[in-house]
């Protein structure tokens, strides 16, 4: 404890610019489910899965893919309807051989919009069965939410997570 105030030491001006004393144990799971998803993400020519990531928009793309991403990345927001995006995730994914597992890589925005989104495209497709990994959304939520609440805020944590996601890749 420091002074009358009794604040502990972790709570100090270092300790808040260095984040809460769990962030690195929160940063090593989000990077181990990170670097699970670039697996199935990277294209077939790389030993990957091939398997798309659905994300909302363009600034969440470039999230993605500075974290690592390299496979094909989707946007919900391209100024089509929801069925037609369904319909297009469909006939583009769905079809093609894959052995087993899920089709596609869905992450939306933690926040209630983003839930929103994340359950109607699940189910639609689903209705279609096609099956969705919400793994990786539902870990960063868990393990992320103080850095942010949408995909996009990982965008600053990039260069933090990146050498974490590297040491995984390798292992893997």
């Amino acid at each position: 404890m420091q002074g009358r105030d009794k604040i502990p030491v972790w709570m100090g001006k270092e300790a808040r610019i260095a984040g809460r004393p769990d962030r690195l144990v929160r940063f090593e799971k989000a990077a181990k489910e990170i670097a699970r998803a670039i697996l199935m993400n990277r294209p077939k020519e790389s030993g990957g899965g091939c398997r798309p990531v659905i994300v909302e928009g363009i600034r969440d793309e470039k999230a993605v893919r500075a974290l690592g991403f390299t496979g094909p990345v989707e946007k919900v927001n391209r100024g089509w309807d929801r069925s037609r995006l369904i319909a297009y995730l469909h006939k583009t994914y769905a079809e093609e051989e894959i052995n087993e597992g899920p089709r596609v890589i869905l992450l939306m925005d933690w926040d209630r919009t983003g839930g929103r989104l994340q359950t109607s495209i699940k189910d639609r497709l689903m209705a279609l069965d096609v099956k969705v990994d919400e793994g990786l959304r539902n870990t960063l939520l868990r393990t992320l939410k103080p850095e942010g609440r949408t995909v996009e805020s990982l965008l600053p944590h990039a260069s933090a997570l990146e050498p974490l996601v590297q040491g995984f890749l390798s292992e893997m």
